[in-house]
C-alpha cells in the first residue's frame, strides 16, 4: 500500500512488474498502462484519482502479437489510443488499438508497419499527428491515427552522458512528448534498461517546433541512479504528468536494490518547471515518504491476487505467458474450479497462467486435480528457460529447478488430487504438499532463486507465481490463495 494514510505515500506506487508506465490525465482522473511483454491478455489499464492509489480496469489487448514493449496511452478528439510495439523472432512492428470508452471495448490491433519500438504520440503546431520512436526516428500519422502518412525520418539526436559512467548501452528510447508553454518537450531514456544499476536515466530536450531544432536540457540527466547503494536501480522511462492540484510529476520504472526478480516497479516523483521553462526534479528522495499529490480523492488500491474461481472468468490478475488466441479456450472457470486443458510437455511450452507479485516474501497455495495423461503444478516462473516449482502426474512428482525437470516417485497416499504450497521468502523457495489441505509435508529440496531475472535470462520479465497444465488431459485448480509475508 503506497498510501500511508497520514498524508504521505511511499514508492513504489505499483509494486511488482509494471514497466514503461504511460499515464494519461483526463479531467480529474488518471489512466495508466504498461508493457505487458509476453503476458496475454495484455496492456492492462488502471485508473486513479490521485496518482498513488490505482485500481485495474482490464486489458486492452487480447490478441497475441508477440512481446509487447513500451506503449503510449493517449486521447485525441475524444478517442483513446494505445500505440505499442510487438515483437516475435520473425516479425517486429508497431500497432495501435483504440476505444471510445477507456473501459472498452477496444478495437482489434492495426499494424502500422513500423519496425521500431517505444512509440510516443504528439500533435504538432501544424495540427498533424506524429509518432516518435527509439533512436530519434519519427513518422507522420493520418488524421485518424490508424496509418502512417509519410516516410520515417531521423529527427533527433539525444544528449550524451560522460563516457566514464557505468551503463548498459546508449539505447535512446521511450520518447514521451508534451507541449508546455511555448515549447514541445521530449522526455527520453538512455543508458539501457537493465545491466548496471547506474545505467538507465531520464533526459530531456525541447523545441519551439515539432520539427526542431532540439535543445538539450542543461539539467540532464533529470533522473538517474547515481550509486548501487541506492534503494532504486535503473530509473528511467518517465512520463510527465500534471498532478490533481497543479503540481507536476514523473511516473517511471525502476528495479529495487537486490530484487531484479520483481521486475521494473512504478515510481512517482515530484517535478517542477524552472522559471525559464525546463522540466526538472523537485529534489525529492523517492526512497522516503513523500507528500500525497492530494488527499481524500482515492480509489481503492491494488489488485487481489487470490482467486476462488467462482466467477465465470478468471480475475484480471491472471495472464498466460506467451499465450495465443487458443489459450482462452483451454480454460473454463466458475463454481469454484478453474479447468485448464493441458498443452505441451512441460512449463517451457504450456503457457503457464501467472500473477504478478509485489512483495519480497509471499506464500501461494492451490488445490490441483489431474486427469490421466495430464501434468499440473505450482511454479515460480520467469520464462520458458528459467522456472522452479513442483508438479505431479500419473507416475510421480516433477521437480522443476533451473528450468529443468526431474521425476521423483510419489509417496504412498499421493494420487491425483493434491494441495500444493509455494513459499518465496526473499528468494528462498520452499515447497510443501498435502493430501487433505491440513497436514503439510515439506518437500525435500529448497532453492535460491535470486538469479531468475533479466540480467541472467534476458526477456525483461519478472519471477511470478504460476499454475500450469501440460500433457493431454485436464487439470482442475481450486482456491488459489496468495498471502504476503512479513
Amino acid at each position: 500500500m503506497p498510501d500511508r494514510g497520514d498524508g504521505t505515500f511511499l514508492n513504489p506506487v505499483l509494486a511488482g512488474d509494471h514497466p514503461d508506465p504511460s499515464v494519461l490525465k483526463v479531467n480529474d482522473e488518471y489512466y495508466m498502462t504498461f508493457s505487458s511483454m509476453d503476458q496475454y491478455p495484455g496492456l492492462t489499464l488502471w485508473r486513479s484519482r490521485d496518482l498513488v492509489n490505482w485500481q485495474p480496469i482490464g486489458p486492452a489487448l487480447t490478441a497475441f502479437l508477440g512481446s509487447v514493449w513500451a506503449p503510449d496511452l493517449i486521447r485525441h478528439n475524444g478517442r483513446y489510443y494505445i500505440y505499442f510495439p510487438a515483437r516475435t523472432p520473425s516479425y517486429r512492428s508497431t500497432h495501435v488499438v483504440w476505444a471510445d470508452d477507456i473501459r472498452g471495448p477496444w478495437s482489434a490491433p492495426t499494424d502500422l508497419k513500423v519496425p521500431l519500438i517505444d512509440p510516443g504520440h504528439i500533435v504538432g503546431e501544424d495540427g498533424a499527428r506524429y509518432l516518435f520512436f527509439n533512436d530519434g526516428w519519427r513518422v507522420r500519422l493520418t488524421d485518424d491515427g490508424l496509418a502512417t502518412n509519410g516516410p520515417l525520418e531521423k529527427v533527433y539526436e539525444g544528449w550524451k552522458y560522460p563516457e566514464a559512467w557505468d551503463v548498459e548501452s546508449y539505447s535512446l528510447e521511450g520518447p514521451k512528448l508534451l507541449r508546455h508553454g511555448e515549447y514541445f518537450h521530449l522526455i527520453t531514456a538512455v543508458g539501457g534498461t537493465a545491466g548496471p544499476p547506474t545505467g538507465h536515466m531520464v533526459i530531456s530536450s525541447r523545441s519551439r517546433s515539432i520539427h526542431g531544432p532540439w535543445e538539450h536540457s542543461p539539467y540532464n540527466p533529470l533522473i538517474r541512479t547515481v550509486s548501487r547503494d541506492e534503494r532504486w536501480w535503473s530509473k528511467g522511462h518517465a512520463t510527465p504528468v500534471e498532478g490533481p492540484t497543479g503540481g507536476w510529476y514523473a511516473m517511471y520504472h525502476a528495479y529495487e536494490n537486490g530484487y531484479w526478480t520483481l521486475g521494473r516497479q512504478t515510481l512517482l516523483e515530484p517535478m517542477r518547471w524552472t522559471a525559464d521553462g525546463w522540466f526538472v526534479r523537485a529534489g525529492a528522495d523517492v526512497s522516503a515518504p513523500l507528500p500525497m499529490p492530494v488527499n481524500g480523492r482515492a480509489v481503492p488500491h491494488g489488485m487481489r491476487l487470490s482467486d476462488d474461481f467462482s466467477a465465470p472468468q478468471p480475475g484480471p490478475q491472471w495472464s498466460f505467458y506467451q499465450g495465443n488466441g487458443a489459450d482462452s479456450g483451454r480454460i473454463v472457470c466458475g463454481g469454484g474450479t478453474l479447468r485448464m486443458q493441458g498443452r505441451g510437455r512441460s512449463p517451457a511450452d504450456c503457457s503457464p497462467f501467472t500473477v504478478t507479485p509485489g512483495e519480497k516474501a509471499y506464500r501461494c497455495e492451490v488445490e490441483a486435480e489431474i486427469d490421466s495423461g495430464a501434468q499440473g503444478g505450482l511454479l515460480l516462473f520467469y520464462s520458458k528457460r528459467l522456472y522452479a516449482g513442483l508438479g505431479f502426474n500419473d507416475t510421480g512428482f516433477v521437480l522443476h529447478r533451473y528450468g529443468t525437470e526431474r521425476a521423483i516417485p510419489k509417496p504412498s497416499g499421493v494420487r491425483r488430487r493434491l494441495h500444493l504450497r509455494l513459499t518465496n521468502d526473499r528468494h528462498i523457495l520452499t515447497l510443501h504438499y498435502s493430501t487433505d489441505g491440513g497436514t503439510w509435508v515439506k518437500f525435500g529440496t529448497q532453492m535460491e532463486v535470486s538469479g531468475y531475472h533479466h540480467n541472467v535470462a534476458y526477456d525483461f520479465l519478472s519471477l511470478r507465481p504460476a499454475l500450469y497444465a501440460a500433457g493431454s488431459g485436464t487439470v482442475r485448480f481450486r482456491n488459489f490463495r496468495y498471502q504476503a509475508l512479513p
